[in-house]
């Protein structure tokens, strides 16, 4: 018997001995552990009802267990079917057996991806805002600080909690708004189980961007004249020479003739 056929019976089992309009049903499976061999691993399937927990198996119990009047007539005959016991003991050992693999799995960290950029401040007394995001990082706990000249600064300052993706992957983002000061450095330092040491990021900011273009542009023009001089040069050098022929030839001007 499959998984997905024990939880649709059981729910058609619960429903239709419910003595109340179940308007939403839902199962959880847990294995529960603390060890990393597993042996104290305990396996829960547990049956809900408009948020009421209904009936479940305790693999420490070794049966199933009701909550209802209803619902205990259900988990007497379980009990007693001999099928649904040795799938929900296989269950139970598939529970113990696989713990050291999702131990080594999790133990292993995942380093951050570190990006450091600016933007503009909005509604702030401050003209400009520094992000430092960490993404796809593993285990969750990460701590990301703000260095000014190499000393932690807190005002200012504000982080949002470390977000999950979905995949055990997690990702967190600190803002620190600021007025640009001549000779400062800014850091932003993340420490993460990944890293051996703290991992600093300095920022580095743009002074002029309109310059910087006209500074490319400008640079980009100078490369294109050189080319052309060389292209002139190249093509002088490979023209045939041309020789100046002497002549006795006397000319005259067309009147005096």
């Amino acid at each position: 018997m499959s998984h997905a056929h024990t939880f649709f019976t059981l729910f058609l089992l619960f429903l239709a001995f419910s003595t109340t309009r179940a308007l939403y049903g839902h199962a959880v499976v847990r294995c529960l552990f603390s060890s990393h061999d597993g042996h104290d691993a305990v396996y829960l399937e547990q049956y809900y009802f408009n948020k009421l927990l209904m009936g479940q198996y305790n693999s420490t119990l070794g049966k199933m267990v009701g909550y209802t009047n209803s619902t205990k007539k259900i988990a007497d005959g379980l009990n007693r079917n001999e099928q649904f016991m040795d799938l929900q003991t296989w269950k139970t050992k598939r529970c113990k057996r696989e713990v050291p693999l999702v131990y080594s799995g999790l133990l292993n960290p995942v380093e951050p991806y570190i990006r450091l950029r600016s933007e503009k401040a909005a509604s702030s007394k401050h003209p400009g805002m520094l992000i430092c995001s960490a993404y796809d990082f593993y285990p969750k706990q990460i701590r990301v600080t703000w260095l000014r000249d190499g000393k932690e600064t807190t005002s200012d300052v504000t982080s949002t909690d470390e977000l999950p993706n979905g995949n055990w992957l997690y990702q967190i983002h600190s803002y620190l708004e600021y007025t640009p000061t001549s000779g400062e450095k800014i850091t932003c330092m993340v420490e993460h189980a990944s890293f051996q040491k703290p991992m600093l990021y300095d920022w580095e900011p743009v002074s002029n961007p309109g310059m910087n273009k006209i500074a490319v542009g400008s640079a980009g023009l100078l490369l294109g004249l050189v080319f052309l001089v060389v292209a002139v040069i190249n093509y002088k050098k490979k023209s045939p020479a041309r020789m100046s022929v002497p002549t006795t030839e006397v000319l005259y001007p067309e009147h005096t003739l």
